[in-house]
């Protein structure tokens, strides 16, 4: 009957301490009372005798539960049942700008560059599941490839199929590929608006200069995180094509980190460079970190009173009490 059930007033619970007190008070006072008769023979008394002596101890049981019934009432005894809802306070809209040039192909992360971001990014889609995500393609051009939806299972199926091709022109077009994102996210209604802007060369192709497209940025209050992605040094990158398959060699990595720290100051940003898979991982992480969706929880109590029971219960034994009290055992007492 007590599983789960809280006391709203556990102060009156002390008061049980005094029952004990009373079952000493009650025997005390019993053999106090009790007179001892000697006579030759007591077989007549015996059976009716315990009869009369047991019934005049549940008066004694009555009145003692009832009291602990009344106890426990006063405590106030009731369960609650807590239900609790969540509501998204503050939506963010965010748009992975990928480049997919041949250079993403470089062995310096494993497997490859483009690989290593698939696998990181991926994660980092999974971790957002009240945001919404698109995807944007970028090499010597760019397009959407997904457009911004809160439905992970298409973007993480689009993010997997990334991969490089032939049908988008050569190079590295970053203000082209900066620019279809401010695109795809300015006309978002989130309070808070992202881009997520990586690659791992220079600007070297497209139409649109960075510069102008990360002024369309912060008109539209869009904050870019910008990634420098590759070692430093020499990594083992395709310089040629050869019956289809790429021919490897040693490659200078060259990063315009000046351009990507301009891009993410002027937007409220932040610049990153991944060396290895491990950065990689962190930077994600740290973005994550830094773009928290707030979450509002709100918790309902219901709140079931259940000291009427316990006050019934003991008036019914009250009333017992005072019935064998009144009728069978009036001339006994």
């Amino acid at each position: 009957m007590f599983t789960e059930i809280e006391f709203t007033h556990k102060t009156f619970l002390w008061f049980l301490t005094v029952v004990p007190v009373l079952i000493l008070w009650y025997f005390y006072k019993h053999k106090k009372q009790t007179a001892d008769l000697n006579i030759s023979n007591l077989k007549s008394f015996e059976s009716s005798s315990k009869i009369w002596v047991l019934l005049k101890h549940l008066l004694f049981v009555l009145r003692l539960v009832s009291i602990c019934l009344i106890i426990l009432a006063l405590a106030r005894p009731q369960t609650v049942n807590v239900s609790s809802k969540t509501k998204t306070t503050r939506g963010i809209d965010i748009v992975m700008a990928i480049d997919v040039s041949a250079s993403m192909l470089a062995k310096d992360l494993k497997p490859s560059r483009l690989e290593a971001l698939k696998k990181v990014a991926g994660k980092f889609i999974s971790k957002r599941p009240n945001d919404r995500i698109g995807l944007v393609e970028y090499a010597g051009e760019s397009y959407t490839r997904t457009p911004i939806t809160s439905d992970k299972g298409i973007v993480l199926k689009s993010m997997k199929e990334i991969e490089y091709n032939t049908i988008i022109t050569g190079g590295t077009a970053i203000g082209m590929g900066l620019a279809t994102a401010v695109n795809r996210i300015k006309d978002s209604k989130a309070k808070s608006k992202i881009i997520i802007l990586l690659t791992d060369g220079v600007n070297n192709s497209g139409f649109i200069d960075p510069k102008t497209a990360s002024e369309l940025a912060v008109e539209y209050g869009i904050k870019t995180y910008t990634i420098g992605l590759g070692s430093n040094g020499m990594a083992l990158s395709p310089v040629a094509l050869s019956n289809g398959k790429f021919q490897y060699a040693r490659v200078q990595v060259e990063i315009d980190e000046k351009l990507l720290k301009e891009i993410a100051k002027e937007t409220g940003g932040k610049y990153f460079r991944a060396t290895d898979n491990k950065k990689l991982e962190e930077i994600y992480e740290e973005i994550d970190l830094l773009e928290k969706t707030e979450i509002e929880e709100f918790k309902y109590y219901n709140y079931e009173e259940k000291f009427r029971p316990l006050v019934l219960l003991a008036l019914g034994l009250i009333l017992i009490e005072f019935l064998l009290k009144n009728t069978l055992l009036r001339g006994f007492l």
